[in-house]
């Protein structure tokens, strides 16, 4: 829901003159969810709003499309030519020196730049001081509210059931002396996704051996590989309710097709779970500190342990990403790899922590979500893996 006194308040409290929002045909997700706009039809012009730190918000409309911004509080201009586009940017960011818009500098964050590089162009050429809006996109559409919450702890509950469902039906198979492929087991929890009332934008990664150690290897009917005995398996699985404002739950596991797991899997295993466990001290202890925390150190804490155990060429992506409504969300990621990311861990906001270690012939991945709740409690959804499931010693 639109809160025009809580952005000004954070604006403020940013030391930002306001806060400028532009759309052109739904290429701005986030502005539109900050305004409310995300189940409106895309528009085929464009529209800027300018919130001010105080006072009344301004609308700029296209003749032909002047109530697209009816819903929101503010005065509007009508533009028509490019000219009176232009004027108008002008107007609305008069007197102000300071300004956010969905942009970050360089290649920075590839989330939050969704205005093009023209339109940045006439704000900056009004004198104004461009910032990047990261943390008022986290605030404003990347925090949960307490339903959210809980509709993530229902997520979980199925994420988590799925693995026994996995390893259950690979054990089965297994004993009775046959095989079975990694899309068999895809399909099975899909189906339960299915049956639980939950839904995904894509079935999860089921990899064995060498399969295990594409940090995004896809399995594709008839070119899938075949689990057996003896053999590495990790499954990486997302789903949400199926309703309205949902969120993720989004885990990763492993397992190996024996009653016992041979010492090359566990000791690799263990690196990834110790990395894994310093990324969430790293949140927890900066919390209790009541310290600022952003997202590149969380990924430098974690990232440490596995350079540190001589592995650190084979870790090659971020540690976590944020979780929302889309299972790679619009809030600070955990990265010191792919991007720099400044945006600061907040509250009410939920991330995975997904360390990994990939070789030629194996791939062991950790992945948990940490929750900060509004109070700057840190929960740990999807419990931690202490270590590789031996498969084949599971119970039916």
């Amino acid at each position: 829901m639109f809160d025009l006194a809580a952005i000004q308040q954070s604006l403020r409290e940013s030391g930002l003159d306001g806060w400028l929002l532009y759309d052109f045909r739904a290429s701005n997700v986030l502005a539109r969810r900050v305004l409310d706009m995300e189940t409106k039809p895309a528009g085929s012009r464009r529209f800027l709003y300018m919130i001010p730190a105080t006072g009344e918000p301004t609308k700029l409309v296209h003749r032909i499309e002047t109530a697209a911004l009816d819903h929101l509080p503010g005065g509007t201009i009508v533009y028509l030519t490019w000219q009176e586009l232009e004027a108008g940017i002008a107007r609305l960011v008069a007197a102000k020196r300071r300004v956010a818009m969905e942009y970050a500098p360089r290649v920075s964050n590839p989330y939050v730049s969704k205005v093009d590089a023209g339109t940045l162009e006439v704000v900056r050429g009004c004198g104004i001081d461009l910032a990047s809006s990261g943390d008022l996109i986290q605030q404003f559409e990347a925090t949960w509210d307490d339903d959210q919450w809980q509709m993530h702890q229902a997520a979980e509950k199925c994420t988590t059931s799925a693995y026994d469902l996995a390893w259950g039906l690979i054990a089965e198979r297994i004993r009775s002396g046959g095989t079975i492929r990694e899309t068999e087991v895809q399909a099975a929890i899909m189906d339960h996704f299915r049956r639980h009332g939950m839904t995904t934008y894509s079935p999860p990664i089921v990899g064995v051996g060498p399969h295990s150690g594409d940090p995004h290897y896809e399995p594709v009917v008839g070119k899938d590989g075949v689990i057996g005995a003896g053999e590495f398996v990790l499954i990486d699985l997302w789903c949400k309710l199926d309703k309205p404002r949902a969120v993720y739950s989004d885990l990763t596991r492993v397992g190996f097709t024996g009653k016992t797991v041979p010492e090359r899997y566990d000791r690799i295993f263990s690196i990834v779970a110790r990395a894994r466990d310093a990324a969430v001290a790293c949140v927890r202890a900066a919390y209790a500190a009541g310290r600022p925390l952003q997202g590149w150190e969380v990924d430098d804490a974690c990232r440490k342990v596995i350079a540190d155990a001589g592995c650190g060429e084979y870790f090659v992506h971020r540690t976590g990403h944020n979780i929302g409504q889309e299972v790679h969300g619009n809030g600070a990621n955990m990265d010191n790899l792919e991007t720099h990311e400044q945006r600061l861990v907040l509250r009410r906001t939920c991330f995975s922590v997904e360390p990994g270690i990939y070789q030629a012939e194996f791939g062991v991945r950790s992945e948990i979500n940490v929750f900060v709740d509004a109070a700057g409690e840190v929960h740990v959804t999807g419990g931690l893996q202490e270590k590789v499931v031996p498969i084949l010693a599971i119970d039916r």
